[in-house]
């Protein structure tokens, strides 16, 4: 599994501007709101979720952006979703719980799990992630994100959670 090093390095090789903030481990989106009001950018929440089908999810939204779980499977066209387990996170995005990040993507490398981008988040820029430790939090920009995905050949699906469609 590729280590929050082997994240930077990527990023520097693919030309993405990153900038990082160790702080002390947060667990929750409303821990740690003196560390983000100090960052600017869109915060985010991050849920690893599994359908009744075995096909494994990753939600990435704005912190405050509410997800309806008993209708998102309807929305991304899935089956009922719960949560995956912590040993599948570590098996899959190669983090454990409280680090969920759209970068653990680097290290989903048989693209097992699907990517759904919170169309808020989509919007802000920069954007604030977990760089695969909840003991800090990298910014990259909003073009910086799309190369992280193209370079990772992702394509995320884009919701608006508060109208609950496909964008």
């Amino acid at each position: 599994m590729k280590t929050r090093a082997d994240l930077f390095a990527f990023l520097d090789a693919a030309g993405i501007a990153h900038a990082t903030t160790d702080h002390p481990a947060v667990f929750t989106v409303g821990e740690g709101e003196d560390i983000k009001a100090a960052m600017p950018g869109g915060h985010t929440k991050n849920l690893f979720l599994k359908d009744a089908r075995g096909q494994l999810w990753l939600i990435s939204a704005l912190g405050e952006t509410a997800i309806d779980l008993k209708k998102l499977h309807h929305v991304i066209g899935s089956a009922r979703l719960s949560f995956g387990s912590p040993e599948l996170m570590v098996e899959t995005l190669g983090v454990t719980p409280g680090s969920v990040t759209a970068f653990g993507l680097i290290n989903d490398t048989g693209r097992r799990v699907r990517f759904v981008l919170d169309a808020a988040l989509a919007a802000a820029d920069p954007v604030n992630f977990h760089p695969l430790t909840n003991t800090a939090t990298t910014a990259v920009s909003q073009a910086g994100l799309r190369a992280f995905l193209a370079a990772l050949d992702v394509t995320p699906m884009i919701v608006d959670f508060e109208a609950m469609e496909v964008v």
